[in-house]
């Protein structure tokens, strides 16, 4: 154990785990300015059927993670990481050869599936290797490539576009894919010793989700974030319609998209650096109500404009609601989390998966009401917000002591 750890440094790590993590988002993010041409070509009935290709991926990420956490408690980190990958690079080459929509979709979920395994893995490997400082800062680095890769993937995807068709895209994601397995198969020790695992049990993840349903706590964060992730998703999902179709930036829709997403990553910075000042559920409690007020203010005016705003005013409506979904995002799953610190391994799986389950369904009602105005994504976030701030009273304090300053 102590020769493999000597194999791979610090620097390298870093480099391999940002690798592994922005996958997700380059999935995502990547496929956007190509939404319409897929849609064509595999002959969708509707223009926001596309969508689904967004959506379908998430479907798959929130059955995926219930899987990995518990299974590497038994096999190991590195096995469950490559068996993700493997899946991902087969759902890639079946949406890469798709001729009808259904597969295309087919593929999707697995990638979903497949992804799972990285976004479950990354954060247990890292966790088994270090601790204090050295993890910090190593989570830290990743989350800088996190943050930058929605700003420009759109981009990445729109050069792709430029040069060749639709399919290239997928190629490209299977071959970042390839690399990156044969990198982590060759590089990256087994960071769970055999002494310290423990045998698989269907049994364990059933008592850990029925432990997550009886606490409220646990149970309200979870479907809080649930609501903000459909949001967002939903968002993703009809963005490129808006941008492209109702105001008309065809190639600009990539920097527009990317500078909308630098205020997440703004939000999630001075997270870091005021959470544990003020405390989770304070800066919680109170973006949740500033974004519900001010999503309901900006439908109220938006609708007055008859759901087309100045291209200005969106820019900055959407910049004020990404930076909370920014705050958000760094503490509704901790704050689900904290009543479940004697389950945290299958407890986190358990919350990611019901999380992602809740937003799916909600992401696709958001995305396919999109009519040629942006009253139905604004209308998701007021509603939502206001949902989650019901879904916080009822959720209460008494077992989150844990989250005070």
């Amino acid at each position: 154990m102590e020769t493999d750890k000597k194999s791979m440094g610090f620097g390298e790590t870093i480099a391999l785990m940002a690798i592994l993590v922005s996958l997700t988002a380059l999935a995502i993010d990547i496929m956007l300015p190509a939404l319409p041409k897929i849609g064509e070509e595999l002959g969708t009935w509707h223009a926001n059927d596309a969508q689904l290709i967004v959506s379908s991926l998430i479907f798959g990420l929130s059955f995926g993670q219930i899987f990995y956490g518990p299974f590497s408690d038994n096999t190991g980190r590195k096995p469950m990481l490559i068996a993700g990958i493997v899946i991902f690079i087969c759902g890639c080459a079946l949406s890469l050869f798709s001729t009808t929509f259904p597969v295309m979709l087919t593929g999707r979920v697995l990638q979903g599936v497949g992804l799972a395994g990285p976004r479950s893995m990354v954060l247990a490997l890292i966790r088994d290797q270090y601790i204090g400082r050295p993890m910090a800062k190593m989570m830290s680095s990743i989350m800088t490539v996190f943050i930058i890769i929605p700003v420009i993937a759109p981009a990445i995807g729109q050069g792709i576009l430029a040069v060749a068709g639709w399919r290239t895209i997928f190629a490209t994601l299977l071959i970042q894919a390839i690399i990156a397995l044969i990198w982590f198969v060759v590089r990256q020790p087994e960071t769970l010793p055999p002494e310290h695992r423990v045998p698989f049990s269907p049994r364990r993840v059933l008592k850990a989700f029925a432990e997550v349903c009886r606490n409220r706590a646990a149970l309200g964060y979870t479907a809080v974030a649930g609501c903000i992730l459909g949001v967002f998703i939903g968002y993703l999902n009809c963005a490129q319609q808006i941008f492209q179709v109702t105001y008309r930036l065809n190639d600009r829709f990539p920097l527009v998209f990317g500078l909308l997403a630098l205020s997440i990553g703004c939000a999630s910075l001075v997270n870091s650096r005021i959470v544990m000042r003020y405390g989770m559920l304070y800066l919680t409690h109170y973006t949740m109500i500033i974004l519900c007020i001010s999503s309901s203010a900006f439908l109220l005016c938006f609708f007055l404009m008859a759901g087309h705003p100045p291209l200005w005013l969106l820019m900055a409506s959407l910049v004020l609601v990404l930076f909370c979904f920014g705050i958000l995002f760094g503490n509704l799953n901790a704050i689900a989390m904290t009543p479940l610190g004697h389950i945290a391994g299958t407890g986190a799986a358990v919350v990611g998966s019901l999380s992602t389950f809740i937003s799916v369904p909600l992401a696709i009602v958001i995305g396919r009401g999109y009519d040629g105005t942006v009253l139905p994504l604004f209308a998701g976030v007021a509603t939502l917000s206001l949902v989650s701030l019901i879904i916080m009273k009822w959720a209460g304090t008494k077992e989150l002591a844990g989250c005070q300053p």
